[in-house]
């Protein structure tokens, strides 16, 4: 599938999903009222499956073709959801991060406050020596 693809966008009816899936319209309905596999709505109330949705359908059959439980079913697709809002999550945070050190560079010079407080300053900035005291300042070749 290629990378510019949005599995997560609701496009499929319901029959769309369950000829893509293999199963019965019908499936799909028992599905979503056990809380399975939860597709989007439309305004007018109308069940819209994504590719993502459409996976788990496979998945769902896979496992009970294989004798796991539908509240097996249910709890083991609640735990992928759970990891997958972990790992965007995760995700967020380490572009957070990345944009935090990329605002950062250049800010390598370290000098403590009036109060105590370590500041950064850029470099070539000049401290006032009567209330700043310079503590760190990176050698060349650290960079």
């Amino acid at each position: 599938m290629p990378d510019d693809i949005d599995e997560e966008t609701p496009i499929f009816a319901i029959a769309a999903a369950a000829e893509l899936a293999g199963m019965h319209p019908q499936t799909l309905r028992q599905y979503d009222r056990l809380g399975l596999v939860v597709p989007a709505r439309t305004q007018g109330g109308s069940r819209r499956y994504s590719l993502r949705h459409v996976k788990q359908l496979r998945e769902v059959a896979a496992m009970s073709a294989e004798g796991v439980s539908l509240p097996a079913i249910s709890r083991i697709i609640e735990l992928e959801n759970h990891v997958r809002a972990l790992r965007a999550r995760v995700g967020e945070l380490e572009q957070q991060l990345r944009d935090e050190i990329d605002q950062r560079r250049g800010a390598r010079v370290f000098a403590a406050g009036a109060s105590g407080a370590v500041v950064t300053l850029r470099q070539g900035t000049r401290v006032r020596r009567a209330t700043e005291v310079v503590l760190w300042r990176p050698h060349p070749q650290d960079d």
